[in-house]
């Protein structure tokens, strides 16, 4: 299937999404400014890091509350859902900012990591102290920042406060799930791949909460709460959700090892550099029958300073385990598995078009 128009660009969604988030942002950072000129580099550096993000959670909301209400929304309900879904985004930056930190990732959408850009001014500046420290703590408090402004701004979305109340449910569970599937994702790492079968189960784990339920499943339950819908909804959305968010994380997994620098904003194999304990890497690690293979993979996954040839290696190992064959697979079948979910769903026809076109746009191969 081809999609010839990005699904976030019906109705104009990215653009309305946007102009929420810029609306949000100048009055949040003229707050900031206010206090103090000083925190002007803090609204500026979230600009830039916000512009190009994908948008799917705001995406995947905003069409879950079309499932339920179609065309028949007011105006102003509209601009309400495109506020709340917004929400999402910084959500997704405070994740974002954070996660980089942790991995130690020098880059994010071809851009310096907010750690690398704020150690970068400390050190243009000539400041006390170090460098990399000050990058730290300004980048934990910026993603701390984005976790306060993105419930501030789900609360003032404008849509009736029942409905806002219901789906804050789903919003408060979201954010501590991202953050438990964030905690399981560095404990896999400490773990590292002395027992594969169990780093593959941990995988699997970290993929669930870290990603699906964050990315897919949770958007489209706020989403379908804002717009009043019931239990009938909530579980078709699951059913569509959950596997659809696990193909996701498969993909991102892919090309975190075997992807196009041009595509994913950084560099190649850097997943490998990070020792991101994915279930690719699980997988291959559990089916090396090589002594030297298993060396290699175990002491090479990890090391900041791996070379081209070294990606080339690793990347040789996982495809002659079959690990990579194994998880494209698995991406197929979790995708054929929403599919048909999302065709017995009881919802709009025409978000139900849009959400098939979102699946393909999720879990599409990018070289």
């Amino acid at each position: 299937m081809v999609v010839p128009v990005n699904p976030l660009d019906r109705h104009s969604l990215r653009t309305r999404v946007d102009a929420a988030l810029s609306a949000f942002l100048d009055s949040q950072g003229a707050a900031l400014i206010a206090m103090s000129p000083e925190l002007a580099p803090l609204p500026t550096a979230l600009r830039e890091f916000l512009d190009g993000g994908k948008l799917m959670r705001p995406g995947f909301c905003y069409w879950g509350w079309r499932g339920v209400l179609g065309d028949s929304a007011t105006a102003q309900e509209e601009e309400g859902i495109v506020h709340a879904a917004a929400s999402l985004e910084l959500l997704q930056a405070s994740a974002l900012i954070h996660d980089d930190y942790m991995d130690d990732s020098d880059t994010r959408r071809g851009m310096p990591a907010i750690h690398r850009r704020f150690a970068a001014a400390h050190r243009e500046a000539a400041w006390e102290g170090s460098d990399e420290r000050f990058g730290a703590a300004a980048a934990i408090l910026l993603g701390d920042v984005c976790l306060t402004w993105c419930d501030e701004m789900f609360a003032g979305n404008g849509l009736p406060a029942e409905r806002t109340a219901a789906a804050r449910r789903y919003f408060d569970v979201m954010r501590t799930e991202v953050m438990a599937g964030q905690y399981l994702d560095v404990l896999a790492q400490a773990h590292g791949l002395d027992e594969p079968e169990r780093a593959a189960q941990r995988a699997q784990t970290v993929i669930r909460f870290k990603s699906a339920k964050y990315t897919i499943e949770r958007p489209l339950h706020v989403g379908a709460m804002l717009a009043g819908g019931g239990k009938d909804v909530i579980a078709a959305y699951s059913a569509y959700g959950l596997p659809l968010g696990e193909a996701f994380q498969l993909r991102d997994d892919v090309l975190g090892v075997f992807g196009d620098p041009a595509a994913t904003g950084k560099p190649a194999g850097d997943d490998l550099r990070e020792g991101k304990q994915t279930l690719l890497v699980a997988l291959a690690a559990a089916r090396a029958d090589s002594p030297a293979a298993i060396k290699t993979l175990r002491a090479e996954l990890g090391n900041p300073d791996l070379d081209t040839a070294g990606v080339a290696e690793l990347q040789d190992i996982i495809r002659s385990t079959g690990a990579l064959d194994d998880v494209e697979t698995r991406i197929a079948a979790l995708t054929d598995q929403a599919r048909a979910a999302l065709d017995a769903a009881p919802i709009d026809a025409e978000a139900k078009t849009v959400l098939g076109e979102l699946a393909v746009m999720a879990t599409a191969r990018k070289k």
